[in-house]
């Protein structure tokens, strides 16, 4: 019976703050009813994932979330005007480096404390990793030292060349992760065995798992949306920088994935936890990207996606150390309170730049 009252105790509350608005008391109760959507979705998620089998259960979870998660970038873009030409670089920096900090070392440090050393597929994640170092090369870097705009600006066919380029090398990753070489992404012990999951739920329970993960997910965002505005003010009141609010809203989104990747973790199975983490951080540019550059190209919307050198120091940092964590096939927990070491950094920065 909960499997379908929370996500639709959540969708109600949803509706009640954007019929009602957000006030302190209902503010707390979309909190609640956040929180409640997260954990529901990570259940959803795990059954329609147990239903379909590596690695499509994962990229499930993070195409969904990702597509979300750029809606609420463009609905604060076009409302936010020129001031709101930086939340998707600020989100987007925010989600990879909350990714592959704070989910990757948590679920190493969480393997590591229950199982001392796990190990997962070399090929398929540094070939998800040279991706995603392109993919944040192009949005993010760049723009801070092309000249034919503004610094941390693209021009019209700069922008669109990004937007082809990101969705492109999304889409290669994605038919490799699921047909060319699905292996690279399945644990070692399932390889000659993809089908290794014992008492899979039938096709009528994965399909309104489906369902029920797309209301989940609908409600976080919205809910983290409605909670935007409260967020704002208190940041503000706080002196923070305004990319907390970015900050604010990759950790609010990247929840559900979050949680699986850690429960995946802390259940000896880190391939999907490495899934997760890096189909996640891959979507979050590849499709992000693309759809906020046809938005600024339609509507003329202000777009600023070059970092600050500050920042741009924690990408490099975040990448080199990713790429020694990727390689090796194995962890233990050292690796993981370096990345969350590193996690720790970033949000001190954020907050004390």
């Amino acid at each position: 019976m909960r499997t379908w009252l929370i996500p639709t105790a959540s969708f109600l509350v949803l509706v009640l703050g954007i019929v009602v608005g957000v006030g302190p008391a209902l503010a707390v109760l979309c909190g609640v009813a956040l929180v409640g959507g997260v954990i529901s979705a990570v259940h959803h998620a795990e059954v329609v994932a147990h239903r379909v089998g590596e690695p499509y259960g994962t990229i499930v979870l993070a195409v969904a979330v990702t597509v979300i998660e750029a809606s609420l970038i463009l609905s604060l873009m076009f409302a936010g005007g020129e001031d709101a030409a930086v939340i998707p670089r600020d989100t987007i920096y925010a989600a990879v480096m909350i990714i592959f900090n704070g989910v990757v070392g948590l679920c190493i440090l969480v393997g590591g404390l229950t199982h001392h050393e796990q190990t997962f597929r070399v090929e398929g994640s540094s070939a998800g990793l040279a991706a995603l170092i392109v993919m944040a090369a192009l949005s993010l870097v760049l723009p801070t030292f092309t000249i034919s705009t503004p610094t941390g600006t693209y021009n019209k066919v700069q922008l669109e060349f990004v937007a082809v380029t990101s969705a492109a090398l999304w889409a290669t990753f994605v038919f490799v992760q699921t047909v060319r070489h699905r292996d690279y992404f399945l644990p070692v012990e399932d390889v000659d065995n993809p089908s290794a999951h014992a008492g899979a739920p039938s096709a009528r329970r994965a399909g309104l798992s489906f369902f029920l993960l797309l209301v989940c997910l609908v409600s976080v965002v919205g809910l983290a949306k409605l909670l935007t505005p409260t967020v704002e003010r208190l940041v503000i009141k706080a002196g923070a920088p305004k990319a907390v609010i970015g900050i604010v809203i990759a950790l609010l989104v990247l929840l559900p994935e979050t949680v699986a990747a850690t429960r995946a973790a802390h259940a000896n199975r880190l391939q999907t936890s490495m899934n997760l983490a890096i189909g996640s951080a891959l979507a979050s540019i590849g499709l992000t990207i693309p759809v906020v550059a046809l938005a600024a190209v339609i509507f003329k919307l202000p777009l600023h996606l070059g970092l600050d050198f500050k920042d741009l120091v924690m990408l490099a940092v975040t990448l080199l150390v990713s790429s020694v964590t990727l390689g090796s096939g194995r962890t233990y927990l050292m690796q993981g309170a370096v990345h969350l070491v590193l996690f720790g950094a970033f949000l001190f920065l954020a907050f004390v730049p």
